[in-house]
């Protein structure tokens, strides 16, 4: 299976992301200061835009393709329905409820099989979640370090609106809507994206 080994701090500044959009709070100790870049061609800002989103949610390119063509089939505008399906990740939801540090760690403890979807043990980062849907780590996760240091922290991750934490269960949460385009927590010029898939 391929891998993504990319560094995040070297690869946020590429792409000019915030490393907290990654889940990293640290910033690089380097100022590199003023940097004078010369102008990007129109192809080269449509292609920073595709390699800055699959970064983010840690997506190659042959499964970014296929969200691509999969968002191009349904009716709404290609480009939010493409962040929506990439926002709908199994993975994504789990960093999103706080479940995990990073979107990386993320899938890692879904495919170890940590997380149920509706009670049903899922190990497939890329499952695509519904409205409705209730992701809670599994039973026998519990009581791991990992999951009881949450629960001990009790540290609060603002979910976005479409997300809902249960209260009395910190290890659990309900999907209560669809991601719209403005629940991304980044910026990211979608049109762009679209725009080189469509050459």
């Amino acid at each position: 299976m391929a891998k993504n080994m990319q560094p995040y701090l070297k690869r946020c500044r590429t792409l000019g992301i915030s490393p907290a959009v990654m889940g990293v709070n640290k910033e690089s100790n380097r100022n590199p200061g003023p940097q004078r870049r010369p102008k990007k061609s129109e192809y080269a800002l449509q292609l920073t835009e595709k390699q800055k989103v699959k970064f983010v949610y840690g997506v190659l390119e042959k499964q970014f393709r296929a969200y691509y063509e999969k968002a191009a089939r349904m009716k709404g505008n290609t480009g939010d329905e493409l962040m929506t399906l990439l926002e709908r990740r199994l993975d994504n939801v789990v960093f999103r409820l706080g479940l995990a540090n990073t979107r990386r760690e993320a899938r890692q403890l879904v495919n170890h099989g940590h997380f149920t979807v509706n009670g049903k043990r899922v190990n497939i980062p890329s499952y695509l979640i519904k409205t409705g849907d209730v992701v809670a780590v599994r039973e026998k996760s519990r009581s791991s370090a990992k999951f009881k240091k949450i629960v001990e922290d009790d540290r609060f991750v603002a979910a976005p609106k479409w997300l809902e934490k249960n209260k009395n269960a910190p290890l659990e949460g309900t999907v209560i809507a669809m991601p719209q385009r403005d629940d991304i927590d980044f910026d990211v010029a979608v049109n762009l994206i679209v725009e080189l898939y469509s050459k």
